[in-house]
């Protein structure tokens, strides 16, 4: 069976950029500007504060690992800060440790700041799909994969590009694992975190081009079929045949990009009876017709 989470990452075809190792001690204070793309930060020794524009302040330690998927600006600090740093990040040194505070001894805390960048044409689905700050903290998993990063980072063995960007695949796919509850926007994520929504969802993206109906669709996650419709729509933010619509042009998306099937097979993978019909609703959706997109692609 299809498996959502894996199909989402695989679209999104995640890459990292591992920018600088970060280190802190005394009392110091940065302060960064709004980036406005994905971006992360993994704690690899001590702790500190974060503070997100718009969020409470949170405190990170050892092993945790932040997401900000749009990332706004933010502060990073000591717990007693000194007057902040203020950085561009799209003007930080790469691959350089930066130090805050007092400039020697063995520092409190050590993280890996990092950017995530999306080899697809629109980044926009991790937007939609995950809260503006993910925080995972006491995950095994996750601490070992922060290991992980943190070796990759510090020893540039041979395939270090590889391994680094199969380890961004993990960390993002942890990272959504732990928002599958209520703490997800309504969306995919959320939708997943419920157990008899995710037997319905995980069949629609197993059966792409089957002809669903709400009733069917009911029925596999054993409700009502107005239960089913309210708690699919409140739950994932849009009803059932229009998150399937959705997700048929993401595919159909996908398919153009490569350029490795004809438009007619594409509507017919996707569930449509005729190339004019499938045209027609990928127009509708995308703003512009599938030989157009193809081409731009």
């Amino acid at each position: 069976m299809s498996d959502p989470l894996s199909e989402i990452v695989r679209l999104l075809r995640p890459q990292a950029v591992f920018a600088n190792l970060i280190s802190g001690k005394g009392n110091w204070a940065v302060r960064y500007s709004e980036f406005g793309k994905p971006s992360f930060c993994i704690m690899l020794e001590g702790s500190c504060r974060l503070a997100v524009d718009g969020h409470e302040p949170t405190t990170l330690s050892a092993g945790d690992f932040v997401l900000l998927p749009t990332t706004p600006g933010f502060t990073l600090s000591s717990f007693l800060p000194s007057p902040p740093v203020h950085l561009d990040p799209t003007k930080v040194p790469k691959g350089l440790e930066l130090r805050y505070g007092e400039q020697t001894g063995q520092p409190d805390m050590r993280s890996l700041g990092g950017a995530f960048l999306f080899d697809c044409v629109d980044p926009g689905l991790l937007v939609s799909l995950l809260p503006g700050v993910v925080h995972v903290q006491g995950s095994l998993r996750l601490s070992q994969l922060v290991q992980m990063v943190g070796e990759e980072t510090a020893d540039e063995k041979p395939g270090n590009e590889f391994m680094r960007s199969r380890l961004a695949d993990m960390l993002l796919v942890e990272a959504m694992r732990s928002t599958t509850s209520g703490s997800a926007p309504p969306g995919l994520l959320r939708g997943l975190g419920d157990e008899r929504l995710a037997a319905a969802l995980k069949q629609m993206h197993a059966h792409i081009g089957r002809r669903w109906s709400v009733a069917q669709l009911a029925k596999i996650a054993a409700l009502s079929r107005s239960s089913f419709f309210e708690r699919f729509t409140r739950t994932v933010g849009v009803a059932p045949m229009e998150y399937l619509l959705a997700w048929r042009m993401e595919i159909a998306k996908e398919f153009l990009r490569r350029g490795e099937l004809f438009v007619s097979e594409i509507a017919e993978h996707v569930g449509y009876g005729s190339t004019s019909a499938f045209s027609a609703a990928f127009t509708r959706h995308v703003g512009q017709p599938p030989s157009h997109y193809a081409r731009a692609a």
